[in-house]
């Protein structure tokens, strides 16, 4: 699991590097794919990197840039990668910085590893499966050292005893069903503070202790969320199907996630 873990990390660095480069050139390459999302050309240049750094490890890999695997085929990965090039390729498009890189371990439909690189920001945070959470700060420049990284890592949830009850949102995708459950939260703890981010970024919030639930009520698709509730996981944290009431599975054969609320 270390190599791995050490694999995944330089991916997302090295990916985000690529990305930063288009992001300061802005010559982004705006196409629009058929579910009508936005595709950039540092999409495909951090798919790239990515599958450079992963092809070796013999494990296969469901990308958003590569979802047309059939489920006969996939459907007999006990073990895969999934891979999100650039979670909010909206905000990436925006220049918010709000966008991230997911790398995601499964196996037998668990996220057992999660890494998530935030270009911009630097941050990085890392989750694993018995061995808990960290968040990282790793600037984008220089050749990729997840050892590095790692040792500068702090664990997370951070305490959370001085704040109040707080909710976190999707900046780009606040839908009616949210903005009710949020109104019960209130009922319940009086005082909700809410915290809009874009992208994975909102299951970090969770994981990072600066919010204590994350309900999302509109769609989403696995690689969108497979990094980061591997690291919610490893925080303590759990990411509940609404359909099953149960932990979120992995490498289903409708790739679209049903509802769900982080915990």
């Amino acid at each position: 699991m270390q190599a791995y873990k050490n694999t995944a990390v330089n991916a997302a660095i090295e990916a985000g590097q690529a990305i930063l480069e288009i992001y300061h050139s802005g010559n982004f390459d705006v196409t629009v794919k058929g579910d009508d999302s936005p595709l950039t050309r540092a999409d495909l240049a951090s798919h790239d990197v990515i599958m450079q750094h992963l092809i070796p490890t013999s494990i296969p890999v469901l990308s958003e840039e590569g979802r047309d695997i059939p489920f006969e085929e996939r459907g007999e990965w006990r073990e895969l990668w999934i891979v999100d090039p650039i979670d909010g390729t909206k905000e990436f498009i925006k220049r918010n910085g709000e966008f991230t890189v997911n790398i995601a371990l499964v196996r037998d439909g668990v996220p057992v590893l999660g890494v998530i690189y935030v270009p911009v920001s630097g941050e990085l945070y890392v989750g694993t499966a018995g061995e808990g959470a960290v968040k990282a700060m790793c600037p984008a420049d220089g050749a990729p050292d997840a050892q590095k990284a790692m040792e500068g890592a702090s664990s997370i949830p951070v305490d959370t005893s001085s704040r109040p009850y707080t909710a976190v949102a999707s900046r780009s995708h606040m839908s009616a069903e949210t903005e009710e459950f949020i109104a019960e939260l209130r009922k319940e703890h009086g005082d909700v503070a809410l915290i809009s981010k874009g992208s994975s970024l909102k299951l970090c919030m969770v994981a990072e202790g600066k919010a204590d639930c994350y309900p999302r009520f509109a769609p989403t698709m696995e690689w969108d969320t497979a990094a980061g509730q591997a690291i919610c996981m490893a925080a303590g944290f759990d990411v509940i199907d609404q359909n099953t009431g149960e932990t979120m599975r992995y490498n289903r054969e409708d790739l679209l996630n049903a509802w769900f609320l982080v915990k």
